[in-house]
């Protein structure tokens, strides 16, 4: 195989986003050299009329089975309500058809397990997840860093990411967004997946979680838009995450305290690396009263650490493209998957822990419970009175 035919299941916005590029018609972004674009789903009559008309020569469906079972593609994308990811995903498969879901992989834990299960049957096609994120050098540089221990074991992490602004005229632009059961959550499942992803995979799968999230926080909506997460790594190490979509002006600053270091990010760009010259411990054992009283009156002294400055934007504009490649060339080559499907566990399985503790005002611990987080969101389904509760 030289190219993989690729059809996008859903053009709304993402899907007519990834249309432009994968088809060659972006003056942006370069379309990658082993995807051709061969069919177009969605459910909507105005929106696969628009299909038809920007891109005369790509068969379009109604039915996303049908687009699989067409033969006119070998990977589909999803994008689609969240909800929508791990049926179609494994429809894919089942098919012999090379899936790439977008974020998150799905709602509920339950759902995404029984996805990651059945791709586990089907080794010979790639799965693939839409962590555009992950294609920051920048925090690929941070996670070797971390991950070699040479700044020892992290002792906190602090990430506030609330550079969501969203006006109510975004919630109002589609029916199911900012419902629990058309779009599953606010905050946690729309727009902060990629944090909650790059968190866990640089810093490590929490074991329990403490939160309080705020539910329509300055804005007509029934979702979460406003949370504070406190999370217990289970060796003596903690992690704050905050995020909200009503911060103006936003924050994006990621901090993570380790032994022997520090490394703190600004605005997913610059990172600043101190490394200690001795661990923590032999700075406070072996430090004298004159040293702490100038690191009390606010002196740092560079007799103890060494600083570096990474900053860098190289590929920003280009990540989902740059997914799309490695996705491409991984199906054609063997690259090494820098997204694998089965990842998308570890995201969703924080935002439902998230809710729960919120919901049930107390820890939760990691795995979560399946079975009682869906109970939980089934309830708020059936208040909302809009969509069937899910199973």
């Amino acid at each position: 195989m030289k190219h993989v035919r690729f059809g996008i299941i859903g053009f709304g916005v993402q899907g007519s986003y990834y249309a432009g590029f994968l088809s060659g018609q972006s003056d942006k972004v370069k379309r990658p050299e082993q995807i051709i674009l061969t069919a177009i789903c969605d459910s909507d009559p105005a929106r696969r009329a628009l299909s038809q008309e920007k891109y005369p020569g790509i068969p379009v469906f109604s039915d996303y089975k049908d687009l699989i079972l067409s033969g006119l593609v070998d990977a589909v994308v999803t994008t689609v309500p969240h909800y929508l990811h791990p049926e179609m995903a494994i429809f894919a498969l089942g098919h012999g058809i090379h899936a790439l879901v977008e974020k998150p992989a799905g709602v509920y834990t339950k759902q995404v397990r029984e996805m990651n299960e059945f791709a586990a049957t089907k080794p010979e096609l790639t799965f693939g997840i839409m962590f555009n994120q992950r294609t920051n050098q920048l925090y690929q540089k941070l996670r070797d860093i971390v991950q070699s221990g040479e700044l020892g074991q992290i002792r906190r992490s602090n990430w506030i990411i609330n550079t969501w602004w969203r006006s109510n005229a975004y919630y109002a632009q589609s029916a199911w967004r900012a419902t629990w059961g058309g779009e599953g959550g606010g905050v946690l499942v729309n727009q902060a997946p990629h944090q909650l992803d790059l968190w866990q995979w640089i810093c490590g799968v929490p074991k329990k979680v403490w939160a309080k999230a705020r539910f329509g926080s300055h804005r007509p909506i029934v979702v979460e838009n406003d949370v504070t997460v406190v999370v217990d790594y289970g060796n003596g190490a903690t992690g704050v995450l905050i995020t909200c979509t009503h911060d103006v002006l936003g924050t994006d600053r990621l901090e993570i305290d380790l032994d022997r270091g520090k490394i703190v990010v600004e605005d997913s760009r610059k990172a600043t690396i101190y490394r200690f010259k001795m661990s923590e411990d032999e700075i406070n054992a072996g430090i004298g009263s004159d040293e702490v009283a100038r690191m009390m009156s606010g002196e740092r002294s560079g007799n103890l650490f060494t600083a570096e400055t990474i900053e860098t934007t190289e590929g920003w504009g280009q990540q989902h493209v740059q997914v799309f490649d490695n996705f491409a060339r991984h199906i054609v080559e063997g690259t090494p998957l820098l997204a694998p499907g089965t990842d998308g566990m570890n995201g969703v399985a924080l935002a439902n822990a998230i809710l729960l503790s919120s919901w049930l005002e107390r820890e939760i611990e990691l795995p979560v419970d399946e079975a009682l987080y869906l109970s939980e969101l089934n309830k708020r389904i059936a208040a909302e009175g809009k969509y069937p509760e899910r199973h």
